[in-house]
């Protein structure tokens, strides 16, 4: 184990000691200390599901990056685990950036991007960005002397060798195949697809898929994966330019739902559609559980809007992990099921009647901010209806419904934000009959919402004070609503 490997683990198991017993999400992964973004290596080993993640242990902002690593049984309990990787080589030793992990033969085997970032003698800057291998048994992981496994002179001439980066490693039937984000000859980008027989020697397969300019700059943190009859391929694009309501400025998660032409190696894709519509989701990877799922996480974050209060001693959360379906070739999303063993104390309210002369309605017993509930509204007579979270002295943070847009929007202005960030985020929704579903999860720090069963799903972070638990209902014209809510407790 390296000096840098033994100071980072030495120190996040002297830090998480010192945190404050309640201070953290209590059904949400989060970091023992540091800084966390894109979820790594989600993967089934040895009967139980690991996550690594992008780890900088040192501070509450982007760092040399390392692997943190946490374990789980159900997807709502997390174990930690000591720091995985650590950049400590001279291929990786400006950071061990995004990867992925596959069980093979008893070992667990990691498969990330090692950056180079130096000046040279000569006043030179060299950047390269290589994929590389550890090996390991679920603690500890050893660098494969053959790194790095792969480099950018196996891409088509004229790709990126300093963007080439985030490999997705899988296997079928005695193959490894990965594929790595790059940008290619035009300057946007695609998808390499490589195969080997070991995991240490690689061969480059195809383009899988490219980007053409259409859809932002670098694809980073690609996936790939079958679901039902179809194949589908997520993608973090940078750089994208706003359009309408589906996609937003900067960093998106999109996915394309297509087929795989195994003989070509090529991906043919339909349309583009948004994987979260919040503020705050980034990164998603998934993995295939013992039962047949494909269960998803992203990481609550915008690279563009750090939220993160300055007395915290941790920075990011991952989403709760969700179920993935196809319906009419929309990826469907909803919360595991593992999550319902958790629910206590049922709050139930049905024909709730809602009016503007009323003004804001408060529900015996609905409160709090660690929960999970389901409202099912007729709006057909109200052209607004909001939902007022984590309200209290002043904050609030608002999901509003209207019915002559025909959108649903997250508002944090009042969620405690101290400085000028972006607040609001909105998406179309389809109101079915004049009836809108919305499951909503809360998690001190965390809301996401899930829309009619989870035809969409919009996630963000509110650092508000986790004192301020009232929740309320309002609308303009009249309204009335089921509601069911739990308590989680963990």
């Amino acid at each position: 184990m390296s000096e840098k490997l033994d100071r980072a683990r030495a120190y996040e198991e002297e830090k998480r000691t010192q945190t404050p017993e309640g201070s953290k999400c209590v059904f949400h992964l989060t970091p023992a200390v540091g800084w966390i973004n894109d979820p790594n290596g989600f993967s089934r080993y040895q009967g139980e599901y690991h996550l690594f993640y992008q780890y900088h242990p040192y501070s509450t902002v982007w760092g040399p990056m390392h692997w943190g690593h946490q374990k789980t049984r159900d997807f709502i309990k997390w174990e930690h685990l000591p720091c995985a990787l650590a950049p400590d080589t001279g291929y990786d030793g400006q950071g061990c950036f995004s990867g992925s992990a596959v069980e093979h033969e008893g070992k667990h085997i990691l498969m990330y991007t090692g950056v180079l970032d130096r000046m040279e003698d000569d006043g030179r800057h060299t950047l390269r960005q290589t994929q590389c291998i550890a090996v390991g048994d679920g603690i500890n992981y050893e660098k494969l002397p053959e790194n790095p496994v792969i480099t950018a002179q196996a891409l088509p001439e004229g790709s990126s060798k300093e963007d080439f980066r985030d490999p997705r490693i899988w296997k079928e039937g005695d193959t490894f195949y990965a594929v790595a984000g790059s940008l290619g000859v035009d300057g946007s980008g695609q998808i390499a697809l490589f195969s080997s027989a070991d995991a240490g020697k690689w061969r480059f397969e195809s383009i899988l898929d490219a980007n053409g300019g259409r859809y932002g700059k670098m694809w980073e943190c690609p996936d790939f994966f079958p679901l039902e009859d179809s194949q589908i391929l997520i993608v973090s694009p940078q750089f994208m330019h706003a359009e309408g309501l589906e996609f937003h400025n900067g960093n998106n998660a999109i996915y394309f739902v297509g087929s795989y032409d195994r003989e070509k190696k090529k991906f043919l894709r339909k349309e583009a559609r948004s994987v979260d519509y919040g503020l705050d989701f980034y990164a998603p990877q998934t993995v295939e559980t013992a039962d047949g799922r494909r269960v998803m996480t992203g990481w609550l974050q915008s690279w563009d809007n750090y939220l993160t209060p300055e007395e915290f001693p941790w920075s990011g959360i991952m989403s709760i992990p969700r179920e993935l379906e196809l319906r009419d070739d929309r990826l469907i999303q909803n919360p595991v099921r593992e999550l319902e063993r958790y629910r206590q104390n049922e709050v139930s309210h049905k024909g709730v009647t809602l009016s503007e002369k009323a003004g804001k309605t408060e529900l015996e017993g609905v409160r709090g901010r660690v929960l999970d509930m389901t409202v099912e509204a007729d709006v057909s007579r109200s052209d607004a209806l909001t939902l007022h979270l984590a309200a209290g002295e002043g904050f609030e943070t608002t999901l509003t419904y209207e019915k002559g847009k025909g959108t649903l929007t997250t508002d944090r202005t009042y969620s405690g934000l101290k400085k000028d960030l972006l607040c609001t985020r909105s998406m179309y929704v389809d109101a079915k009959e004049g009836k809108l579903k919305l499951r909503l999860l809360m998690d001190k720090y965390t809301l996401e919402v899930f829309v009619n069963d989870g035809e969409q799903a919009m996630s963000s972070v509110i650092f508000t004070p986790p004192e301020a638990e009232g929740i309320a209902f309002s609308c303009k014209g009249e309204s009335s609503l089921d509601l069911v809510m739990y308590e989680i407790m963990v």
